[in-house]
């Protein structure tokens, strides 16, 4: 038997449902609809099929994280994983901070700024850029009304544009929410 994980990792461990996943070939029109936008566009995961029980929140769900944490314009890929790796790192959330640690680890090669999360969590010290970047994703994951002015002009001195200011607020607090329901619906099993 597969027991709970955790310890922060990059290696993506299974996420195993308290609750039956829709099984998709039962599933009703509605429930198939909403499931042909994936997050990721790479298949229906255990989550989706998880979160098809409810397909009209569905269908809203996955078109947004996408546009979030996909978009073209504004903050770079890699810099919106590193801000759900620091929410789901404050959140606890060990799936959340596998899935996009690798994804940040993938697009950079970066070791040595996962490494130093993982090993110091929210004391971590990285690089200006990804620090303030870090810095404000786990101050708006712990408790959003303390980030402040200071916290904006940090990230403005780190030479984010306001567009993307507002994307890394986007990409957290898509993770402060998606944290939570990995946490009521499941867990990772290693």
């Amino acid at each position: 038997m597969k027991k709970p994980v955790h310890d922060f990792t990059a290696e993506v461990p299974e996420w195993s449902p308290y609750v039956t996943p829709v099984d998709v070939a039962q599933a009703t029109p509605e429930q198939r609809a909403a499931m042909k936008v994936t997050p990721s566009n790479k298949g229906v995961s255990a989550y989706v099929l998880t979160l098809a029980h409810d397909p009209e929140s569905l269908e809203v769900r996955s078109p947004l994280f996408n546009l979030i944490m996909y978009g073209k314009d504004g903050l770079a890929s890699a810099e919106r994983e590193l801000g759900a790796t620091g929410a789901s790192v404050v959140n606890r959330c060990i799936y959340c901070t596998a899935v996009h640690a690798s994804r940040f680890l993938n697009l950079t090669k970066r070791n040595d700024v996962i490494e130093a999360i993982f090993a110091d969590e929210r004391e971590a010290k990285l690089e200006p850029r990804h620090q303030a970047l870090f810095d404000f994703a786990a101050k708006l994951s712990t408790t959003p009304i303390e980030a402040s002015v200071a916290d904006v002009r940090a990230l403005k001195e780190a030479g984010l544009s306001e567009l993307e200011q507002l994307d890394l607020v986007l990409s957290v607090a898509i993770f402060g929410w998606a944290n939570r329901l990995m946490h009521t619906l499941g867990e990772p099993l290693a």
